[in-house]
């Protein structure tokens, strides 16, 4: 098969060992920096050119888009899926994940346990809104945040006002803001679990290594394997199909009242496989092999 390689960063370890797989098992790659592609948007013609010329047509495209460029970045996706390419992660499916505030609602409205959360833009009403996430601590975050960034631990009432004022002050973009019960018996530990397709491949607890809440490890957080429960896993699954993606990092917690979805990653790195010795990015290309197969074969009926 040709695959593309969404990817503005080729060096990084996970287009290194997704290329490197896909070599492995005999497909032709090509990483494409989406940042360097531009659209041409016309009727019946959608085209995607890249440093000078028109892409050719991959059957399968990984997608590895950044955060800070996910609009662009699914822009160029949907642009390829108007082409009839199959892509692992949808436009659609990525920019849902990268929304905190519309994930919240996905996973609560499929049945995926969350914490408590409350959005709201009114900071006058900050009594009753701690008293429905639980009161302090209490964890307030920008929707758009990732990496651990733009999230805050307030432990008073007054330390979450304030956090509160100031957030909205610097953000009058209209990003969204969110309120989230601290689950105390997690503190500073999360599970990032790694989906492809129906199946977890592997999972590692973060732990931070200092006081820090959070336990990204872009945060210096550490990492050691770690074996779900059989609810965990099906939590897992079930909070990645609700997201509609293929491909997921879903972070999680353990609560007193079970498992706790935190976030669903459209893009997981691949620290889990240096953690836990598992082949992820072989499972990925496996997936890839099955699924474009299936997709271009119903496009060949269909035509």
């Amino acid at each position: 098969m040709n695959i593309a390689i969404l990817s503005n960063g080729p060096g990084n370890y996970s287009t290194k060992r997704l290329k490197e797989e896909a070599l492995k098992r005999g497909h032709t790659v090509k990483v494409i920096k989406y940042r360097d592609c531009y659209a041409s948007i016309e009727q019946n013609n959608p085209t995607v050119s890249y440093r000078g010329k028109d892409l050719m047509r991959f059957d399968a495209i990984i997608p590895r888009i950044a955060s800070h460029m996910t609009r662009y970045g699914t822009a160029i996706v949907r642009q390829l899926e108007m082409q009839g390419m199959y892509s692992v992660s949808s436009s659609i499916a990525i920019n849902r994940s990268r929304d905190k505030l519309r994930s919240s609602q996905v996973l609560a409205r499929a049945g995926v346990g969350i914490p408590k959360t409350v959005f709201s833009r009114n900071t006058t009403d900050i009594d009753d809104l701690l008293d429905r996430v639980g009161g302090t601590p209490v964890i307030i975050k920008l929707a758009s945040g990732t990496h651990g960034n733009g999230v805050v631990l307030a432990e008073t009432k007054k330390a979450a006002k304030s956090v509160l004022q100031a957030f909205y002050l610097t953000n009058d973009d209209g990003t969204n803001i969110l309120l989230q019960e601290f689950i105390k018996e997690s503190a500073g530990t999360d599970i990032r679990a790694f989906v492809v397709g129906s199946r977890v491949i592997a999972s590692m607890k973060r732990q931070s290594l200092d006081d820090d809440f959070r336990s990204n490890l872009h945060k210096g957080g550490e990492g050691t394997p770690i074996k779900l429960t059989e609810e965990e896993r099906k939590m897992a699954v079930k909070a990645a199909k609700a997201m509609g993606l293929n491909i997921a990092g879903v972070d999680m917690m353990r609560s007193e009242r079970g498992p706790l979805v935190l976030e669903v990653n459209a893009s997981p790195g691949f620290g889990v496989e240096k953690v836990t010795g598992r082949d992820v990015a072989s499972a990925i290309i496996e997936y890839v092999e099955m699924n474009a197969k299936r997709s271009n074969k119903k496009d060949k009926i269909g035509a």
